[in-house]
């Protein structure tokens, strides 16, 4: 096997060799890549290597950005005040970085104004051009039509 590290003369060894130089140094034998022939070894303290590998997880787990997503919901006859009071707690969502989900629910026998229900969706789409971009089209699912909007990256 190949060592490697900062406290080793880098070359290949025999396991028993190996072993022997890890327990000279009161360190782990670790193996880093055994794929590769012969597999690449490193000596060092596993424990403190485990740390480092969960600390690093962590801060990159605190780095990502969560997407949060916020439900508009709508009925297929609904009016334009009601619309614009919706269209304009949705601009708040996306200005504040949300996406913005729309969905329109249709209830009896109101499945057979789906036009309608897209075309109030496009219009949610058209008002809200100008803080954020229509990620998904409007999508039937079931006995509900879906639009998602994402806010515009500046």
């Amino acid at each position: 096997m190949r060592l490697v590290g900062d406290n080793v003369e880098v070359g290949v060894y025999p396991l028993p060799k190996a072993l022997q130089v890890a327990r000279a140094q009161n360190l782990d034998l670790v193996e880093i890549n055994p794929k590769t022939d012969p597999s690449i070894c490193r000596i060092l303290e596993y424990k403190k290597f485990l740390y480092e590998q969960k600390k690093k997880q962590k801060q990159l787990k605190a780095k990502q950005e969560k997407v949060i997503t916020k439900e508009v919901r709508l009925g297929p006859q609904t009016e334009d005040h009601d619309r614009e009071f919706k269209i304009k707690s949705a601009e708040k969502f996306l200005k504040s970085k949300e996406k913005v989900k729309f969905s329109i629910f249709f209830k009896g026998r109101s499945i057979v104004y789906k036009e309608q229900g897209e075309l109030l969706l496009l219009k949610c789409a058209e008002a809200l051009d100008d803080c954020g971009k229509v990620e998904q089209m409007p999508v039937m699912e079931g006995k509900r039509m879906l639009m998602v909007m994402a806010p515009k990256k500046k």
